[in-house]
């Protein structure tokens, strides 16, 4: 590794088919280097980046829906004391939230690829050593600080999941 790949932090998983666990060596690579918290990781390999890229984005998108639905369920609740039909949009949107923000936390808090995102900035990739390989579409994750991500998505659930609780609770005392 050169300095200036030192200096980035950066690994890089390169394909090279040497015998036939080669798939699983780069796993291997991969599992080592995430679990080093390394902050940059590039993916050679073509088959484990868009594994890898599609797994991130299956997490972002649970992250995504569950803050949008959460925010449009929290928005719903005002309407819905005064507007019945607010309740068709409140409520399911509500615990949308609350199962997306439930599933990723289940499948994705302790699985450390959900500390980093796929890098598509141009100006970011011009600074690792991308000359290095010999493929022309490596997949580059960075590593991002989620904790304030998850608190997000986290609270936004929360509060939707106490008032579905408090309506179902008032509803069933009726």
């Amino acid at each position: 590794m050169a300095q200036g790949d030192r200096d980035l932090d950066c690994a890089i998983i390169y394909e090279v088919y040497d015998n036939g666990n080669a798939q699983e060596r780069f796993e291997y690579e991969l599992e080592q280097h995430l679990e080093a918290k390394r902050s940059h990781i590039i993916i050679e390999p073509s088959r484990l980046g868009d594994e890898t890229a599609r797994w991130i984005t299956v997490g972002n998108s649970l992250h995504k829906t569950s803050v949008i639905t959460g925010f449009v369920s929290l928005l719903a609740l005002p309407a819905a004391t005064r507007w019945k039909p607010a309740n068709y949009i409140g409520y399911p949107m509500g615990a949308v939230s609350v199962i997306c923000a439930a599933l990723y936390d289940v499948s994705w808090q302790f699985d450390p690829c959900c500390k980093y995102q796929v890098e598509y900035d141009a100006a970011n990739l011009s600074r690792l050593p991308l000359h290095k390989l010999t493929s022309s579409t490596p997949v580059v994750l960075v590593r991002k600080d989620d904790k304030y991500r998850k608190a997000f998505h986290n609270l936004f659930a929360g509060i939707a999941l106490m008032y579905l609780a408090y309506r179902f609770y008032n509803w069933c005392g009726q």
